[in-house]
This record gives C-alpha cells, structure tokens and sequence, in this order.
C-alpha cells in the first residue's frame, strides 16, 4: 500500500491477544506498521521462556492516508482506527519516532502506567497500600493528595510512580 504526503500515523486497537497477527497481516498486504514489543520471561509449570510481547497490551500502528482507510479496517482482528472526538486522529511523528529509536537502542524498557496530573489513583504497594487520592503533581516523585470532602481539607505525601495504578 503506497503511502504519500497525506499519509499519517495511527493507533490501531486490536483484538485481544491478535497484536502480532494484526501485524502480520499488515506486512502481507503492504501497511507500513509498527508494533511495538518487548521481551518478558513467562513461565509455565515445567518450564520458563522468554517470548516477545506487545509493549501496548490491544493496539499496533499503522501509516496510511486517512482516504486508504479501508484496507486497514477489513484486516481480521482489527477493531477500530483509535481517535479523538473528531473521529480520526493520528499520532504525532515524534511519538512514533521516540518508540522506533526506543526499541532499536539497547536499553532495557517495558511498559509504563500513564498517569497525570489530577488523575485519581490507588496505592497498590507500601504502607498506603489501597488507598485512594488524586495525583498532584509529577517531578522526580509524585504527590499523592488525599481528601476529606465534607470539610473541604486535605493532606498531601510523595510517593514513587510505580506505587500508584489510575482509578
């Protein structure tokens, strides 16, 4: 599929578990893809391998003009082009360019939870463990606000990004 001028980035959200297969079928039919992975070890009961899996669990990117659509929605396993309200919305080039130089540097990396300011979110780990507040403010470490409502008060304590998941 040639692509052009007018051509663009875009998420791709896949089906369950279909990330390399949509993939596949990309190459086979001649879409510029991205498919960003990673290399987890898994282990079952008798043995433990190492297998390269989606760095985003459910979506692939694909590069096409929004007019040549078409050939990207029919491949079995895609669900949809992710967008904004406007309906389609590509991913910028830098975007796609940081990941592409991610994966062909050496640098261990794996996925990341997305987490900005004002998101409300749990703590999973530590003494805070299952409680719940807003996240103020990112720096080296992260400010977790928890409030009391009904008398409109709050306090606040830094705690690690990794400690947190969003709500």
């Amino acid at each position: 599929m040639p692509t052009g001028a007018d051509a663009h980035w875009y998420a791709i959200r896949t089906r369950s578990r279909h990330e390399k297969l949509v993939r596949d079928r990309f190459a086979s039919r001649g879409i510029e893809h991205l498919l960003p992975t990673v290399k987890r070890l898994s282990q079952w009961k008798d043995r433990k391998k190492e297998i390269e899996a989606p760095l985003f669990g459910g979506y692939c990117f694909a590069r096409f003009s929004w007019k040549e659509r078409m050939p990207v929605l029919t491949v079995a396993g895609v669900v949809e082009i992710v967008g904004g309200g406007n309906g389609h919305e590509p991913v910028p080039d830098h975007e796609i360019e940081a990941i592409q130089s991610l994966m062909s540097s050496t640098l261990r990396y794996d996925a990341y939870p997305y987490l900005h300011e004002g998101m409300p979110v749990e703590v999973i780990r530590g003494p805070l463990k299952g409680v719940h507040g807003i996240l103020l403010r990112k720096d080296k470490r992260h400010r977790l606000v928890l409030s009391i409502h009904l008398i409109q008060q709050a306090a606040a304590v830094e705690i690690d990004a990794s400690d947190v998941v969003a709500v």
